[in-house]
């Protein structure tokens, strides 16, 4: 038989709101996920098939693990960008990763801060593992920041996936 996963989603911040990513966000997401500033620390800006491919990726993950990267949004409906719990190898080890992209037009405001801290929250009270990381590129200060104004410190350079470019673990108790 198999278990029954159980969905769980932030709860909206005082300017931010969350849902799960749809077909319907392909548009907002190819945007986001084609830009090359935002993906400036990824191999390369992802073609709309692959903006297409991480909306899949995230429902797969929302089935399977209850959680994943969701839609952030104003409360006002306003698309900021994606941010959410996903399982992430980390040196041979599965373990839960806070991710967040936010718009070019939106950043600099504290918005992934914001909703990475309510995804924090909701790892913690959900109990989803006993650690939580952020894994970025070492030259990434930004998302570095975010990650240590959550409580977040170094905990080791040196993560490789596959053949990619060194990355920086910052990680937490839950």
């Amino acid at each position: 038989m198999v278990g029954i996963v159980w969905r769980v989603i932030p709860r909206r911040t005082p300017r931010l709101r969350f849902r799960e990513m749809t077909t319907a966000d392909l548009d907002d997401m190819a945007r986001l996920l084609g830009d090359p500033d935002v993906m400036r620390f990824y191999p390369a800006p992802k073609t709309r098939n692959q903006a297409a491919a991480w909306i899949a990726w995230n429902q797969r993950n929302y089935a399977d693990h209850g959680h994943g990267l969701w839609i952030v949004e104003t409360l006002e409906g306003d698309f900021v960008g994606d941010c959410g719990l996903t399982w992430q190898d980390v040196d041979g080890v599965s373990m839960l990763e806070v991710g967040y992209h936010v718009s070019p037009a939106r950043q600099g405001r504290g918005f992934a801060t914001e909703a990475a801290a309510a995804c924090r929250d909701l790892a913690r009270e959900r109990r989803l593992a006993d650690e939580l990381v952020a894994i970025v590129h070492p030259d990434n200060r930004a998302s570095e920041r975010v990650a240590e104004k959550l409580g977040m410190r170094r905990l080791h350079d040196g993560d490789r996936r596959g053949d990619g470019p060194l990355r920086r673990v910052l990680g937490m108790p839950l």
